[in-house]
């Protein structure tokens, strides 16, 4: 039977909770294909374990030391020897920076093909993938014995709750080599917000918000919704890269998507243009992003954001 072995590194698991959508997917893409074993970069408590066999996993794999504080090398390194205790002939992971970057060491490691930025994973080792900022999609193969994969987040129905069960047990790390050393960690803010790639509303904001997200994010709170950024607010320093949505940043699929001051270029379309509903406000009646949008405000999103934040409020009152 063939085995995948899908890397997971979400903190909510670390804590206890349930996998996230993002892992779910991987998850799900990964029953398809047979076995299921489950590789995390520290030891999970009991009620995480239950929960990924819940969602399809077999085993849970973890080193049987903490990793070293060096970037990406360590995470790689366990990657290979989790792929190499499972058996397994495909390895799956988050389409992240450090995923892509995990997936590229593992690959050279394991003597494998690697393909990144992958929507679907059909028999044989084939592989489709979103190009040209979502224009276009193509197919690719490996002819490896094991390959290595990145999935982009929202690519397909996440894996539905069962009844399975998985175990827990550890594998030796071998030594990671030569990288970066972590000197320091700094823990994230909460901001209470769903998280992106999860959320069911998101409103994001663009160059049209001249460096002030604080509309943008009243009207997400009030709608209980995340919070998004185009390349242009990012790339000014408004906001962290990690809201970025687009071909360079996230993939998102919501049921709603709030467009406040994007502009809609191809780049940014490849990571929105999925969701169930999209709404566009721009001060340009010409700006790209209305020709993908259900609903459209010609109008300054300094006005049209708080008075939407200021209904919705009336309205549940």
């Amino acid at each position: 039977m063939s085995t995948t072995l899908v890397y997971l590194d979400s903190p909510s698991l670390a804590q206890g909770a349930e996998p996230g959508k993002a892992d779910r997917e991987l998850l799900a893409i990964a029953a398809s294909h047979g076995e299921v074993v489950v590789a995390v970069p520290a030891e999970l408590p009991e009620p995480a374990v239950t929960a990924l066999g819940a969602y399809g996993a077999t085993a849970v794999v973890v080193p049987d030391a903490p990793l070293e504080e060096l970037l990406v090398a360590p995470q790689a390194a366990f990657v290979v020897a989790a792929a190499q205790d499972a058996g397994a002939d495909l390895v799956l992971l988050p389409n992240t920076g450090e995923g892509r970057e995990i997936a590229a060491r593992a690959g050279i490691r394991l003597s494998a093909g690697v393909v990144t930025d992958v929507v679907a994973v059909g028999p044989g080792k084939t592989f489709t993938k979103s190009v040209l900022a979502g224009a276009y999609t193509s197919e690719s193969r490996a002819t490896t014995g094991i390959a290595v994969a990145t999935v982009k987040a929202n690519s397909v129905e996440p894996a539905a709750k069962g009844a399975g069960h998985a175990t827990q047990r550890t594998v030796p790390v071998p030594q990671a080599g030569p990288a970066a050393r972590i000197e320091s960690t700094e823990e994230k803010p909460a901001s209470g917000r769903p998280a992106l790639e999860d959320a069911r509303v998101v409103v994001a904001g663009g160059r049209g918000v001249e460096g002030d997200f604080a509309a943008v994010e009243q009207l997400a709170d009030v709608l209980g919704a995340a919070v998004a950024a185009s390349r242009a607010a990012t790339d000014a320093g408004w906001i962290e890269h990690g809201y970025q949505v687009g071909q360079t940043g996230k993939t998102v699929s919501p049921q709603l998507y709030i467009a406040a001051g994007i502009s809609g270029a191809v780049q940014h379309k490849a990571g929105m243009q999925t969701a169930q509903t999209i709404v566009a406000i721009n001060s340009d009646p010409d700006a790209p992003i209305f020709e993908i949008a259900d609903f459209g405000i010609v109008g300054d999103l300094g006005d049209v954001l708080p008075q939407a934040a200021a209904e919705i409020q009336r309205r549940r009152a």
